[in-house]
């Protein structure tokens, strides 16, 4: 099934949508996540993409209450990610509800942290990030670039027992112009385990062209939070073959 994942990006204790994901350049700033969360599960959302920004740049999860209250209050899936440095913190999330829990930086550190909580918790619930501009891998929020292609590492963490991948186009992130579908979908060829994408979608017709991809979701953020389509038309394409 192919899976439509609005995205509630945190910085600040906001909701906000960054361009190319740089601090100061919120394109949107809401004071309420809980109430963004609500408004995508009562327009059918059957899945929740939350990520702490403040965690992912800085490395400190100031966001993590607001999380904990999405994940409690609705009865969707959930995936999370952003300054998940330790086993700890996946164990804390888990433990909460969550579904699945997104591994950036801290796997590109240390990859046997994927293998050991797959082991742990089962592989399903274990999400790496692979975020690449340039065709190489980036960490620490974008602003570390590795000397990996994502599907060198997509291999790699698929064999170390991950469950899925989050791939990111940071080439087209953020920015309304329309999306590049070839990186991702030659990841989505190169592995055997469900590859979600994202960065870029900006119209209706570019889900359905990451679904032809063989991606099996696809994050939306910035052409929601604008209005350029509404998640119902969006969540259609959840349903076409």
């Amino acid at each position: 099934m192919f899976t439509i994942y609005p995205a509630i990006d945190l910085k600040n204790k906001k909701c906000v949508s960054l361009i190319q994901g740089i601090p100061g350049t919120e394109r949107v700033s809401l004071d309420n996540p809980l109430d963004v969360a609500k408004k995508w599960v009562d327009a059918g959302a059957g899945a929740l993409h939350l990520i702490d920004l403040d965690g992912a740049i800085e490395g400190t999860r100031t966001n993590s209450p607001i999380i904990e209250s999405i994940v409690r209050e609705f009865i969707v899936e959930t995936q999370v990610g952003g300054g998940i440095r330790t086993k700890k913190d996946a164990a804390d999330l888990l433990s909460l509800g969550v579904d699945r829990v997104i591994l950036g930086t801290a796997a590109i550190n240390n990859p046997q942290i994927v293998g050991e909580l797959a082991l742990e918790f089962g592989s399903r619930h274990i999400t790496v990030a692979l975020d690449s501009k340039n065709g190489k891998v980036t960490t620490h929020g974008w602003v570390k670039q590795s000397e990996f292609t994502a599907v060198e590492l997509g291999r790699k963490f698929q064999e170390l027992g991950a469950g899925s991948i989050l791939f990111t186009d940071i080439d087209t992130e953020g920015l309304l112009s329309g999306i590049n579908p070839e990186p991702t979908r030659e990841l989505a060829q190169a592995l055997d385990i469900p590859v979600i994408a994202s960065g870029g979608i900006t119209t209706l017709s570019d889900i359905g062209m990451i679904k032809t991809t063989g991606a099996a979701g696809v994050v939306i953020g910035a052409a929601l939070y604008v209005g350029n389509f509404t998640l119902s038309q969006a969540l259609d394409y959840e349903e076409e073959n």
